[in-house]
């Protein structure tokens, strides 16, 4: 495998880092359809946890299989799969080799009251599993936020010692942050901010709405319009090191078509490296979802 000039440049930001983590980097940056442009899309399937199996799974009854996903992203050509211990482990010698594995490594569920998630899996459980990274999520804002950033920080460092790479989903939520602010501007670009902060190497966070929430900040958004989603993309990847870090943008609730493929567009255009997208794809019918999913890789390949 040749690695492509617009990889180099990526891999050339992580500049502490060893040659385990870079390769296990560039094997998700080479794989698939958009191997080698710089662009991502990555499918996670770890709502079974959040959401619960039935309204996750039911409209789209094929995919209580955890083979099924593992197919889907192989089939799709897509950069790699991420899921809950579990998950991976249910697939993992059918599909060893096949597809880069992010194994999710905690986890919450829809009945918990505060916005803190349980650790289900660890570094050598990814070793074992032959994972290119670790994934993990923070919510930023959250009374329990601080404990997660120093789980993540031990096992992020345990992480990089054995050449893994670190995805952190970063998700503003809880404490004095009313709902309201959760996909504000500055609150997500702040998020993103934590992100690289606490050494992720892939940046995950969702898409911002133009609205500015913290009252101390304001004052810094004023003058600019922020109207367009691909400008406000562009502020979260500058706010990422000014885009020295690789950052994927969620694809959220199951939405239309069309709303799918224009969010790609914007993060397209704003600089992202492209998307993490679940239930818009795994929830739509096998066919669909493939299509869905074609068109996502044309669109970051710059032909739609």
């Amino acid at each position: 495998m040749s690695i492509t000039p617009a990889v180099k440049a990526i891999l050339a930001n992580y500049e502490s880092d060893n040659p385990g983590v870079k390769a296990n980097l560039a094997r998700i940056l080479m794989q698939g359809r958009l191997g080698g442009t710089g662009k991502l899309i990555i499918l996670p399937v770890d709502q079974g946890f959040e959401h619960g199996p039935a309204r996750s799974f039911a409209v789209n009854p094929a995919a209580y299989d955890p083979h099924y996903h593992y197919q889907l992203a192989i089939d799709a050509g897509l950069s790699a799969y991420a899921a809950p211990l579990g998950m991976l482990e249910a697939g993992a010698d059918t599909f060893a080799g096949q597809i880069p594995t992010i194994l999710k490594c905690n986890s919450s569920n829809s009945w918990a009251t505060g916005a803190n998630q349980a650790l289900t899996g660890g570094v050598d459980d990814a070793l074992r599993l032959g994972c290119s990274a670790i994934g993990f999520t923070i919510y930023p804002g959250s009374d329990d936020c601080f404990d997660m950033m120093e789980e993540i920080k031990e096992l992020s460092a345990e992480a990089k010692s054995v050449g893994i790479a670190t995805v952190l989903w970063s998700y503003p939520r809880g404490g004095a942050l009313p709902k309201s602010g959760e996909l504000a501007l500055d609150v997500g670009a702040y998020a993103a901010h934590m992100a690289a902060l606490l050494g992720a190497h892939i940046i995950k966070v969702k898409l911002p709405s133009n609205h500015i929430e913290q009252k101390d900040a304001q004052k810094a958004y004023e003058g600019t319009d922020w109207s367009k989603q691909s400008d406000r993309v562009a502020h979260v990847v500058k706010s990422c090191f000014n885009g020295r870090r690789i950052v994927v943008f969620s694809g959220g609730a199951a939405k239309g078509a069309d709303a799918v493929y224009q969010d790609a567009i914007d993060i397209r255009d704003g600089g992202g490296n492209g998307s993490i997208i679940g239930r818009n794809t795994f929830q739509r019918e096998r066919g669909e979802a493939m299509a869905m999913l074609d068109k996502l890789v044309r669109i970051y390949k710059g032909e739609e």
